[in-house]
């Protein structure tokens, strides 16, 4: 883990940490699991963020002001949010063209939030495609 990420994450309350430690790995395992090459992983805005070459950008914090759960934000110029809206109407809670908001007591293996970081890491390939291929 990037030693600056890692000292944000120990700011955090432990159930936020465990729910951000989580969403970390996932987005670690599918950019394994697909080739998609190595993932900077940096402190953008004081947010833990993640990239690969031909994705965008994902960022995940925790916010002292919605202390329930956290939120995955998703670059806001993109179709990413409105093609999740489309295709997972009821599974997520949205904030705007911006963000899924997941709390911290769900089960992340349960909901489709492995898909949706798939097509984010993935977007410079898919985004020329009605619903990004889905």
């Amino acid at each position: 883990m990037n030693p600056a990420v890692q000292a944000k994450f120990e700011t955090y309350p432990k159930s936020a940490r465990r729910q951000l430690e989580r969403v970390r790995q996932l987005i670690l395992t599918i950019a394994a699991e697909d080739a998609l090459g190595e993932v900077e992983e940096v402190l953008k805005w004081g947010e833990a963020s993640y990239l690969v070459k031909g994705g965008t950008t994902i960022r995940i914090d925790w916010k002292a002001k919605d202390p329930d759960a956290i939120k995955v934000f998703f670059h806001c110029q993109t179709r990413l949010i409105e093609t999740f809206k489309e295709i997972y109407r009821s599974e997520f809670e949205y904030e705007g063209k911006r963000a899924i908001v997941i709390p911290l007591g769900m089960n992340i293996a349960q909901v489709p939030l492995g898909h949706c970081i798939e097509l984010a890491l993935k977007y410079h390939r898919l985004k020329h495609l009605p619903l990004l291929g889905v």
